[in-house]
């Protein structure tokens, strides 16, 4: 099958991840790159081996003839990319957060559609190994019917050092991580009806939240709490792992530190089994489980893109999550629960 050419457009902390990740899932050709500082651009392509290097990126997509783009920017710029490459009739794979306010988002799912491109979004937190374990135990018939569920990511990582720009945002975890988790909620638990937040700012040298607690009111009657810090030096930091607890009528299943899985049902105990993500080479083992979930994110990504089926995380799938992260704004805002 041919390979679907491609462009990156941006080469920050992680394109080289995407890049590595598109790669591993193969079946393209990344034709191009775009970065804003030319040397970074000339940087990411010589790890690469990329042919055609630019700075200014309606020069790119002039030029070049792609089957996608893959903005991998800031998120206040994905906007504008979205529709330049809208307006150049050319399919899009954008990172999360989508964008950094609501009506950006509807914006840019409006001008994809105008144009009749697909607009997929880079969500790769639901495709992490042990989710996709976790949600297939919440699916099995065994355990009945969730009624309440804990979500928690809390670690006091300095992420700040290798992504400095995440100090200087006005809207910080609800954002940066709570597009992930909230988007994961959705993922495992359906719709959500209802959120109520409460945001802290711990880390006095931020200009933006680093805690974060979302109560949810899913449409199937759970009640879903989220828990975000990155100001939480916890005995046992689990960064970047995502732990679970959900009780269902007949027992419940916990995900807990290291990939493990506990399944207790009534009357018959418990049982537990360990699910450790794949590992690759080009990954960051630091970051590795969320570094392996691009692959499986790609894959998807990639297949909706050949057969013109649904992607899992398209523009309109992940609207649905951003207007959970803005309405979780807005109930931090205003004391209320926001309904959705």
């Amino acid at each position: 099958m041919k390979p679907l050419r491609f462009a990156v457009l941006g080469c920050g902390f992680w394109s080289r991840f995407q890049i590595a990740g598109w790669r591993e899932v193969g079946g393209v050709e990344l034709a191009a790159i775009y970065n804003r500082t030319r040397a970074k651009a000339e940087a990411i392509a010589a790890r690469f081996g990329v042919p055609a290097i630019y700075d200014d990126a309606e020069e790119l997509l002039k030029r070049e003839q792609l089957d996608f783009v893959d903005i991998i920017t800031s998120p206040e710029t994905h906007g504008q990319f979205v529709h330049l490459a809208a307006r150049h009739g050319v399919p899009v794979i954008c990172q999360k957060p989508m964008a950094p306010d609501l009506p950006t988002a509807e914006s840019m799912v409006r001008a994809c559609e105008e144009a009749g491109v697909p607009l997929l979004i880079h969500e790769n937190w639901r495709w992490q190994h042990q989710v996709r374990q976790l949600k297939r135990a919440l699916d099995g018939p065994e355990l009945g019917k969730p009624f309440r569920a804990r979500l928690t990511y809390s670690t006091a990582l300095p992420v700040f050092e290798n992504q400095p720009f995440l100090a200087e945002l006005e809207r910080f975890i609800l954002s940066d991580m709570g597009s992930h988790i909230l988007d994961t909620a959705r993922f495992l638990f359906g719709e959500a009806r209802s959120v109520y937040c409460q945001t802290r700012r711990v880390n006095p040298k931020i200009k933006g939240e680093d805690v974060a607690t979302v109560v949810m009111e899913m449409g199937d009657g759970v009640t879903v709490t989220c828990e975000l810090s990155y100001a939480s030096p916890v005995e046992r930091d689990c960064f970047p792992q995502t732990l679970a607890l959900v009780e269902c009528r007949d027992g419940s299943v916990e995900l807990a530190p290291d990939y493990w899985i506990r399944v207790t049902k009534r009357g018959a105990g418990t049982h537990s089994a360990r699910h450790a993500p794949p590992r690759y080479e080009w990954a960051d083992p630091a970051y590795d489980v969320v570094h392996s979930s691009i692959v499986s994110c790609n894959a998807n990504l990639l297949r909706a893109l050949r057969t013109g089926e649904p992607a899992e995380t398209s523009g309109q799938d992940n609207l649905r999550t951003m207007r959970v992260v803005f309405g979780a704004y807005e109930s931090a805002a205003t004391g209320q629960v926001v309904a959705l």
